[in-house]
């Protein structure tokens, strides 16, 4: 198989003892072997750390930082994506799981592409692993698409360093995967999407994500923060254009998945 470098993977934690094992075996099982998993917990009160120190003592690829303090998936994600050495950064959150080609193939789909960023369609499962549908990503996004509605699943994203540098998560509490998307894409226009499913999103009842009403002012402040538009443009173009783009997301969807 060709090495086409070291592949990042960037996952935060926070008391995921019930699923951590099988994102980790996820990424053990994966037919490229040229990675390395950085995993930082943050401030877990669950057996999280022990399960994790687990697979570090067996497999020096993988490396666990700590948080002295809870301070949000961004932040976790900063600090392993700061002490990552490699040319690929990819993301999988600690209840997601990844197909074992996932990296073979997006790999191979980015060098075919000579793209800078990519990311892939996903199943999704629930919280006992019963597959419950699957996302069929777009061919192509950039920052006009995005900034419609979030596309692209964090847990298939992957970019190249080696083209537009390392880019970090902004300071905030929630959306802020949306908004590393959004940067990324200020610097490299386009990010290109396989039709092939190669991950599992897990749907969890009363995760951060499954309260869409509490995210309408991060939403905001990703339009205000990082893109740096004016508060009035910014709730204009998330009730007008955000809200109906993404309701028609969910509407065909379900269509697709009935």
């Amino acid at each position: 198989m060709k090495d086409f470098g070291l592949v990042s993977i960037i996952t935060p934690s926070y008391n995921c003892e019930k699923y951590i094992g099988e994102t980790i075996e996820s990424i053990i099982a994966q037919t490229y072997t040229n990675w390395e998993l950085l995993i930082t917990d943050d401030y877990s009160s669950d057996s999280s750390i022990e399960i994790i120190q687990q697979y570090v003592a067996k497999d020096s690829r993988i490396k666990l930082f700590k948080l002295n303090k809870n301070s949000g998936a961004g932040i976790a994600r900063n600090i392993s994506i700061e002490n990552a050495t490699g040319r690929y950064i990819a993301f999988c959150d600690s209840d997601d799981k990844w197909f074992p080609d996932k990296l073979a193939k997006q790999l191979n789909y980015m060098e075919a592409k000579g793209c800078a960023m990519s990311h892939t369609s996903y199943l999704t499962c629930d919280e006992s692993n019963k597959i419950t549908g699957i996302v069929v990503c777009r061919r192509k996004e950039n920052l006009s698409s995005m900034c419609k509605d979030d596309k692209m699943g964090f847990l298939t994203v992957m970019y190249d360093t080696q083209k537009i540098g390392k880019v970090f998560m902004p300071d905030l509490r929630k959306r802020q995967d949306w908004a590393l998307k959004l940067k990324i894409l200020q610097l490299c226009q386009y990010a290109y999407g396989m039709k092939e499913p190669l991950a599992y999103y897990r749907k969890r009842n009363g995760s951060v994500s499954s309260n869409k009403r509490s995210l309408i002012k991060y939403n905001i402040a990703v339009y205000t923060d990082v893109l740096r538009w004016s508060k009035f443009k910014a709730y204009l173009f998330f009730y007008s254009i955000f809200i109906p783009t993404h309701l028609f997301k969910l509407m065909y969807l379900k269509y697709l998945n009935h």
